[in-house]
């Protein structure tokens, strides 16, 4: 399946803060740099990713 990127609700706005996730892959939530489209992209399991946000929101 071909991720479906969106700009992350954390993201500023600025240019060098910008971070990509796909929310159309199930079981994996695929992250990327926006200013690189064509660079690595970091793939983490969907209970990881929402473990991460948990920790990273309080």
């Amino acid at each position: 399946m071909k991720p479906t990127w969106r700009k992350s609700s954390y993201s500023d706005g600025g240019a060098n803060n910008c971070v990509e996730v796909a929310g159309n892959c199930p079981g994996t939530v695929p992250v990327r740099d926006s200013k690189r489209s064509d660079g690595p992209v970091l793939v983490f399991r969907s209970g990881s990713w929402a473990s991460f946000l948990t920790y990273v929101k309080k």
